[in-house]
């Protein structure tokens, strides 16, 4: 039950489309919220950057195999995304870039036997570690979808 080669492929690549998706937008236009008043473009980018850390920190719980239960992730009750919605534009994604390589490394290399340990999500039961990253990489592809459709806003907007 090793991590499968789709779900090291995302996990390894997934995030780099973030370029792509913020190309031709200036920090100003990101920062932006939108009318229904939710996260903005950049606050997207601050949550999948604080929430690497929670990710990382929660598998290695799971790794020590007790089987714990993690609260719900609250992004606006968690200081660092806070402090992340402060940081230059830059200065985050250079912190989502080496907290993905981190985990990463840390993930690729855990011996089979940790990726079948398990943890409890309050809503959706036990995961194994291996069923978390999917997890984790199926969130992300949530952040980034709703990135996708902000960014088109702005560009509508712009118009």
């Amino acid at each position: 039950m090793l991590l499968s080669a789709a779900v090291t492929s995302r996990l390894q690549h997934q995030h780099e489309s973030l370029q792509d998706l913020l190309k031709g937008y200036n920090e100003n236009q990101l920062r932006q919220r939108p009318p229904s008043g939710k996260w903005s473009p950049f606050e997207q980018v601050a949550h999948l950057a604080a929430y690497q850390l929670v990710f990382l920190q929660r598998m290695k719980q799971v790794e020590q195999g007790n089987n714990p239960l993690f609260e719900r992730y609250i992004g606006d009750d968690d200081p660092v995304f806070l402090e992340y919605r402060e940081l230059p534009l830059q200065q985050l994604l250079e912190n989502l870039y080496i907290q993905r390589f981190i985990i990463i490394n840390y993930l690729t290399a855990l011996p089979e036997a940790a990726l079948r340990n398990t943890g409890r999500h309050p809503k959706y039961g036990e995961f194994t570690l291996a069923e978390w990253t999917e997890f984790f990489l199926l969130h992300e592809g949530h952040h980034l979808f709703h990135l996708f459709l902000l960014t088109r806003e702005l560009t509508i907007a712009a118009q």
